[in-house]
């Protein structure tokens, strides 16, 4: 017998007949013999709706209330879900997150959780109970209802299934598995069998979809074997062949490069002819980060006489105006000449744990975009990344050369 904790998104749960379909996947795992845990999303677009309905209160409202609203979404699902349950003849049970409980801090909107008490659902699981918990939430020590911030239903669930130290966390969305790149742009695309947590922790974080980066990151931290699944095949579990994230252990023969990323959330800030002297770096990001303004992809140009620089920078699209008017607002302590602001780019990132061990990976990125007339405008890597922007208008051409060039493509 297996403990599992089944997580089903916004997707898997958007109607009753999906909710439905859900409780059947419960039960096949059920029948199997195997203890589990459920944690739900909203339906689909609920959380959107009920943002809106804060907005429409005011544009700054109080983020303790709108937490109270947005954690109703996943409320909903669970008592349905749960009720679902109960017509296959099926103890179950919803569970809100203060229920439970789940400790968070109290950073309202985006909280991180500091505990889970599991004594209840330990006690609940031995007796055959099913616990439908809603993701996204906990409670604070102050007794408030808080949020884990947009997508953290998946880390939800990781935390849940480190808790009860489950022997996997199935992950259900609305596709089948983790693929080498996006499918829907090269259609030669592979589904792994499987990931390291290090590779999918690039992957979330470079701009990939299927887990949300925090989820994998707590994954990664406690050794919770992830399995990412469709929710709309009629297979469940071990009979359906998805994605495993594991231990690199687990993966016996590590391909130089797993697969290859991209986010069009980028945009870059090239500051001119900025004074080179002691102090700069800090004095450019330092009111950033002031700001909450996160910086990625750094470059540097320093003229030949050596008395001024040029530094180059991403930002995220949504931030790249308030970067602007921060720097603007900071030009006389800075000095430079100009600002250029550039928000059609898209930042490739190709990725891999057997580039620790294989030269020449960066190389051959650079190679295959010059053969197709793209220009590499910052380079950033890691031990088991290289990174590159790029103009956006050659997204879908530079994804494909890069797939074919490091053998992903699909026979």
């Amino acid at each position: 017998m297996a403990r599992i904790v089944q997580k089903f998104g916004g997707t898997s749960v958007a109607d009753i007949d999906r909710i439905i379909r859900v409780s059947h996947k419960v039960k096949a795992e059920l029948d199997r013999g195997h203890q589990v845990a459920v944690v739900v999303s909203a339906m689909s677009g609920a959380t959107n709706k009920l943002i809106d309905l804060c907005s429409s209160i005011s544009p700054l409202f109080d983020s303790r209330e709108y937490d109270t609203v947005v954690a109703t979404g996943e409320q909903v699902t669970a008592g349905l879900t749960a009720m679902a349950l109960q017509n296959l003849g099926i103890n179950a049970r919803s569970w809100l997150g203060w229920q439970i409980p789940i400790h968070t801090d109290d950073v309202h909107a985006k909280a991180r959780i500091m505990s889970i008490d599991t004594d209840e659902l330990e006690h609940r699981l031995a007796a055959g109970e099913v616990p439908v918990i809603s993701g996204f939430q906990g409670i604070s020590d102050r007794g408030r209802i808080t949020t884990l911030g947009r997508g953290a239903g998946d880390l939800s669930a990781v935390a849940m299934a480190a808790a009860l130290k489950a022997d996997r966390c199935d992950i259900y969305t609305d596709v089948d598995g983790v693929y080498t790149t996006d499918p829907r742009i090269v259609s030669k695309a592979r589904k792994l069998t499987k990931i390291t947590y290090e590779e999918m922790l690039e992957l979330a974080s470079q701009g990939a979809k299927v887990l949300q980066t925090r989820s994998v990151e707590l994954a990664m931290n406690h050794r919770v074997r992830i399995q990412v699944l469709s929710s709309f095949s009629d297979k469940v579990g071990s009979d359906l062949p998805g994605t495993l994230v594991v231990d690199e252990g687990e993966i016996v023969e590590q391909e130089v490069v797993t697969g290859i990323a991209y986010s069009r959330d980028e945009a870059k800030v090239t500051l001119l002819q900025v004074a080179d002297s002691p102090g700069v770096a800090a004095a450019i990001f330092g009111p950033l980060t002031d700001a909450a303004i996160n910086v990625d992809m750094i470059v540097q140009n320093v003229a030949p006489d050596g008395k001024s620089t040029d530094m180059t920078f991403t930002v995220s699209k949504a931030d790249l105006n308030r970067a602007v008017s921060v720097l603007e607002g900071a030009r006389d302590q800075l000095s430079y000449n100009r600002i250029i602001a550039d928000s059609n780019v898209v930042k490739l990132s190709v990725i891999g744990v057997g580039m620790r061990s294989h030269a020449g990976v960066a190389q051959r990125m650079f190679k295959a975009l010059a053969e197709k007339g793209i220009n590499i405008q910052v380079i950033s890597t890691s031990e088991i990344k290289v990174s590159v922007l790029i103009a956006e208008d050659y997204t879908e051409l530079a994804l494909r050369a890069l797939h074919t060039v490091y053998g992903l493509d699909a026979p």
